[in-house]
């Protein structure tokens, strides 16, 4: 019987798979797991059943000197040192492919509710200024017939694109390997400038690294239209986030919808919480009951295939099995 580790308390089903064999703790509180709770917890632990908001570092990995397996309840890892669970012949597994359908749920929510200006419109009536009917009251635009720029056509680029689809957007894609999927979904390729410069709505799918921190900055801000909407359910530093409110503040473009932001979670007093043409949610991309539980079975069946020796489901370093 091996002892597991769960930074967050996840479904009772999840859990129930981790019991069958092993010794499960769980940090129950409705907050991250301090630090130093986390270290000494690790100490003896065998198995880890961790969240995006914990980082599994040298530090940690030093202070757990029986993990055997690192689980994580997301399909990024941008918080977990990749390299040194390897170089430990740790494999850390991810929760790919169960939660896409909820992100591009939420994305194309975030396409509607910015293109149509439905919290604003919400706002404006909650604060008793809906005085008469106006055809000039609110006007957002489009969706139906737009243009949409997908930045990463992977497993939530391609479920965004099935649902613009239903909207007859022309799909416009950069990033993604699966060309056969791209011609499925009528997306055609485009070079970032180009993706920028002709996209009425852009929406970010990769992952975080070196690479793609920033990389939607003032320069590419510049590049898109003054009527374009920026959708980020991604990772918050893809986008300079000062820079973007300095262009939504001066409108270079029409607006913007985050489920992410940098920092994590945003602070009270940040200027970009102020403008009318902002929508930010606190990053509840798979939030629905049954992706969720999805993803806890998934995290738990990794981490017990893992502690019995087995591969697992779906693990972000493959070459720990080199």
């Amino acid at each position: 019987m091996s002892v597991i580790t769960v930074t967050r308390q996840i479904s009772e089903r999840a859990l129930n798979i981790l019991r069958k064999d092993h010794e499960v703790h769980i940090w129950e509180e409705d907050r991250p797991m301090p630090r130093m709770n986390l270290l000494r917890a690790v100490a003896e632990s065998e198995g880890l059943l961790c969240m995006l908001t914990d980082k599994i570092d040298e530090a940690l990995l030093d202070s757990a000197p029986k993990l055997r397996a690192v689980s994580q309840l997301a399909v990024g890892f941008d918080n977990v040192d990749l390299a040194a669970c390897t170089a430990r012949k740790i494999p850390v597994g991810h929760t790919p492919g169960v939660l896409s359908e909820a992100v591009a749920d939420l994305t194309f929510a975030l396409i509607l509710a910015t293109a149509r200006r439905v919290i604003e419109g919400a706002r404006y009536v909650r604060s008793g200024l809906w005085g008469t009917w106006s055809p000039g009251l609110l006007l957002g635009h489009d969706v139906y017939g737009s243009k949409l720029g997908i930045i990463g056509l992977g497993r939530i680029g391609q479920a965004v694109a099935r649902r613009a689809a239903g909207f007859n957007m022309k799909i416009m894609y950069h990033g993604g390997r699966d060309s056969d999927a791209a011609r499925a979904l009528n997306a055609e390729p485009r070079s970032m400038e180009a993706l920028l410069r002709e996209s009425d709505f852009v929406s970010l799918h990769v992952p975080l690294t070196p690479a793609t921190q920033h990389l939607i900055g003032a320069r590419e801000l510049e590049m898109m239209k003054a009527t374009a909407v920026l959708i980020n359910t991604a990772r918050g530093p893809l986008i300079d986030q000062k820079a973007l409110y300095e262009a939504l503040k001066e409108q270079k473009i029409f607006a913007a919808a985050l489920d992410v932001t940098d920092p994590e979670p945003i602070h009270v007093d940040e200027p970009i919480l102020q403008l009318d043409n902002c929508v930010i949610v606190p990053h509840i991309g798979s939030a629905s009951v049954r992706t969720r539980e999805a993803m806890g079975i998934l995290a738990a069946k990794n981490l017990v295939a893992a502690l019995n020796g087995e591969p697992m489901l779906h693990t972000a370093n493959q070459e720990v099995y080199l």
